[in-house]
């Protein structure tokens, strides 16, 4: 190919025209067993793949430059390429190149784009992950009315909920989707969405957003004469729900997924959680950006992965019906306490595999053999669920168990038409069962044994003709033919022989002949291969129609075993590591015995320590209850702060919680303004995100809110960060009035214990030895009596020097407070430069004190009672000593 001076070959200007029509994605052009990339596409893609740039041609005088990647690799490019922020249209080639060729040596084969591959449109298993939703999103506003839709195209989940701009971050933040639809005029504003939340913003024309024709494509899409059947939605819900679907026919190219029917989400139905609040508490991402060491890590128990993808949804958004929430906690209980049956049914799950993403591809034609072995495998374990629950199960549990069963028609025509094991792909054939398909059996039968075939056909001619020599052979000119010597060919070419074979050719010492029965023959052998390939092809179409036409129930059976999922696994979580089940009732109370944080105690365990246990009690009949909790950094402060929250987001999404008792009032909203982080790009410094944050939560909290906030000022001037923590303490006790822990290190603000009636003090308790610093993590009523900051510093390594500088410091700028007047004023001068301060000499090794020594003798294991009394009373003369 070369193209030149501005003309170019009809295969680059096939290329052209469709990049034309995708200029904001990279052109996968199907060229044989290559994707291949072209001019700047190229360059992107190489760079991006890291794999070589060539070139191919000219074009108006300058090489073109090409890179390409194989069919059969494409899905690991792809990956690669949708994580780095790219979008990929896929042209195929759309005939047989032979095809082409009759219309003349140049003709150029047919092409087109069969997908556009975006973030939001992710449907091969290996381009998904597994336990994770991957949702695509639409905001629309019509007038004075928002609304959010959302579907994850793998498993056919399709939702709406009116949503107005404030809270478009705290949704988004609650779905993570990868993609979100926008208004081309709405898409400036709001393209930092992508910077924020990491969901790529893809604008669409308004037209996608026009509320009528969204209706008129919703009763396409579900073949109903009108929508009013799916429920009310309004013109802004209809508009974004309408906006997915356009945009799915268009990257899909019309092979529209399977889609369930849009649900609406009433506002205020779950927990309403900020950014910020799922980041500082890690629900489903730790700090440090991935999963482990985040909530979800330490709980997930699930065994399936549509069951840890229902997990994922009620962590994120914890519930605030209590019919659901006590029907989840019952349907826990009683796999707590039948915990063989438990055993029993996660031992079935394992072997269930992803029905509802198997389901998905086939209704997009991307599907495979293993996807209808999948589904038969599936409703196969389902039924064996199903017959595990009887009528003593509670009603969430029988209802789902209800939900597998009717499907025994389909289930015995999947197990008569497909192997046990299936190839992945339909072209690799070999996925139909012997037996059910007679014509297939002779077309395999055929390929396979053609030898012995024509190895039967020879010895009928060697006795029809009584030549022992006669061969039936085979070349690539003559195909199969029979092979006699010269001296008996006399006979072949005489009556009667001569009607049955028909002379060939003659060479120096054999002639040969065929029949019409092996002409015949050598057809079938040679198109027996591709003939079975096809018979596969039609029977999989039929095997894939009669699974989409009971699609709707095998989506049901599908959420009811991720419903059973993780009501065993949050079962199995409640036994192991000794979980209650929580009180969760209407009232305000928020009452936790022996409280734990189930990330910290996770990794406390693994490295064989014990997690101290700490109550919490935020109420007192109707009053507001607010604890303002106090003591040194390392003690364990956010760590119960964190505790509590996460037992209130566990209990209200259906778990049991780990306390040895807990009583949940309803929580309506979940803040947390923990720890320090600035935001560069935005130009925010650490105590600017901390002041907004801080706003948000005295902005929205309402009287059923549970707030925690920790070291609230620290960011700025201490007398600024102690009125503003003041004050903010002030607001929440009098005007937001809800239950809040509210950790600092500004010990004067324990005084407001006496002023406000809500609020008690608490402090977490450590012990000094010897200059040393203990942390006991004990959370007790009462005030710190001072930071033991200087303490902490020397934990964390800082110089000697350092150290002992500080603590001359620290005693005189107390000393300088408790004097106040002209004595603060002259603390600057009386302090001398540390420049001039010696080095703190180094610190020696201090050996074991006597009590040390006595007690490192002592073996317990072979005392008596008698003689660990007579011990402790020498160990107590060592300490008069």
């Amino acid at each position: 190919m070369t193209a030149s001076d501005g003309i170019v070959t009809p295969m680059m200007a096939q290329y052209l025209e469709i990049k034309g029509r995708y200029p904001d994605a990279l052109l996968f052009y199907r060229m044989g067993d290559f994707y291949e990339m072209f001019f700047a596409d190229a360059e992107a893609a190489s760079a991006a793949l890291d794999i070589a740039l060539t070139k191919r041609g000219q074009h108006l005088g300058e090489d073109i430059p090409m890179c390409g990647v194989p069919v059969h690799a494409a899905e690991g490019y792809l990956l690669t390429l949708i994580r780095k922020g790219f979008r990929v249209a896929i042209a195929e080639q759309m005939e047989d190149p032979a095809e082409a060729k009759k219309r003349g040596s140049k003709a150029v084969v047919a092409r087109d784009v069969v997908r556009l591959v975006t973030p939001g449109t992710l449907t091969e298993e290996t381009l998904l992950e597994a336990r994770r939703h991957n949702y695509l999103a639409a905001w629309a506003e019509v007038r004075e009315a928002a609304a959010l839709a959302w579907a994850d195209i793998s498993t056919g989940e399709f939702r709406v909920i009116p949503c107005p701009l404030g809270r478009l971050g705290p949704e988004l933040a609650r779905l993570a989707p990868r993609e979100i639809l926008l208004s081309e005029a709405r898409e400036p504003g709001l393209a930092g969405l992508s910077d924020d939340l990491g969901v790529a913003v893809t604008p669409l024309p308004r037209a996608a957003f026009d509320s009528a024709g969204a209706e008129r494509r919703l009763c396409a899409l579900f073949q109903v004469a009108t929508a009013e059947g799916f429920g009310s939605f309004d013109r802004a819900e209809t508009a974004a729900l309408g906006a997915i679907v356009e945009y799915l026919d268009l990257t899909q190219r019309g092979k529209l997924p399977l889609l369930r029917r849009p649900v609406r989400e009433a506002p205020g139905g779950v927990v309403q959680i900020d950014a910020a609040t799922r980041r500082n508490l890690e629900i489903t991402q730790a700090l440090s950006g991935g999963r482990e060491g985040s909530l979800i890590a330490a709980v997930d128990r699930t065994v399936t992965a549509a069951g840890a993808r229902l997990l994922e949804r009620r962590l994120s958004a914890p519930s605030r019906d209590l019919v659901a929430i006590h029907a989840r906690h019952e349907a826990v209980r009683f796999l707590v306490e039948e915990a063989r049956l438990a055993d029993a049914l996660r031992a079935d799950l394992r072997r269930v595999p992803d029905i509802d993403r198997a389901l998905s591809r086939l209704a997009l034609d991307r599907g495979g053999p293993r996807d209808l072995s999948a589904i038969r495998a599936g409703l196969v374990q389902g039924a064996h669920i199903a017959g595990r629950l009887d009528a003593a199960a509670p009603p969430r549990l029988t209802q789902a168990a209800g939900d597998l069963t009717g499907f025994d028609t389909l289930v015995a025509l999947l197990a008569a038409a497909v192997v046990e094991e299936p190839p992945l792909l339909v072209r690799d054939g070999g996925f139909i069962a012997p037996g059910y398909d007679d014509e297939l059996d002779q077309a395999r039968q055929l390929r396979d044994e053609g030898r012995g075939v024509i190895a039967r056909m020879q010895a009928e001619y060697v006795g029809q003709t009584g030549i022992q020599s006669l061969k039936i052979k085979h070349n690539n000119v003559l195909g199969y033919f029979i092979e006699t010597t010269a001296t008996h060919a006399e006979r072949m070419l005489s009556a009667p022989l001569n009607e049955t074979f028909i002379h060939r050719q003659t060479t120096a010492n054999q002639v040969r002949f065929t029949t019409l029965p092996l002409s015949e023959m050598e057809t079938r052998i040679l198109n027996a291969g591709g003939l079975a390939l096809e018979i596969e092809r039609r029977l999989f179409d039929s095997l894939k129609a009669a699974v989409l036409d009971t699609a709707p129930r095998i989506s049901q059976a599908a959420r009811a075993l991720a419903e059973i999922d993780l009501a065993a696994a949050f079962g199995d979580l409640a036994r192991g590591e000794n979980w209650c089940e929580p009180v969760v009732d209407d009232s305000r109370a928020f009452e936790v015995e022996a409280g734990r944080h189930p990330v910290v105690e996770r990794a406390l365990k693994r490295s064989g320590e014990s997690f101290v246990a700490n109550d919490c009690l935020l109420t007192s009949g109707e009053t507001p209850a607010i604890w303002l909790l106090t003591g040194p950094n390392m003690a364990g402060k956010s760590t119960f702060l964190r505790q509590n929250a996460l037992i209130a987001l566990l209990a209200q999404a259906g778990s049991f919680v780990p306390a040895r008792r807990a009583h949940v009032g309803l929580v309506s909203q979940l803040f947390s303004r923990v720890g320090a982080a600035d935001d560069l790009a935005r130009g925010r410094s650490t105590f600017m995100v901390e002041m907004v944050e801080t706003a948000a939560i005295l902005n929205q909290a309402d009287d059923r809110a549970m707030v925690i906030l920790d070291e609230i000022g620290r960011g700025t001037a201490t007398y600024d960060g102690l009125s503003i923590a003041w004050a903010t303490l002030e607001h929440l006790h009098g005007v937001n009035r809800c239950r809040a822990l509210f950790a600092t290190h500004y010990h004067e603000m324990t005084g407001l214990s006496h002023k406000l009636s809500g609020v008690e003090n608490a402090t977490v308790t450590v012990k000094e030895w010897e200059g040393e610093v203990i942390f006991l993590h004990e959370v007790r009523k009462g005030a710190a009596d001072r930071s033991y900051g200087v303490q902490v510093a020397r934990l964390a390594g800082l110089p000697a020097s350092v150290v002992e500088r500080a603590k001359v410091v620290l005693e005189a700028l107390e000393k300088g407070e408790r004097e106040g007047g002209t004595r603060k004023h002259a603390l600057i001068d009386d302090l001398p430069l540390f420049s001039a301060a010696p080095a703190a000499p180094p610190r020696t090794a201090r050996g074991p004190s006597p009590v040390e020594e006595r007690l490192r003798a002592l073996h317990p294991d072979e005392m008596t009672p008698l003689d660990a009394l007579s011990a402790l009373y020498d160990l107590k003369g060592l300490l008069r000593d």
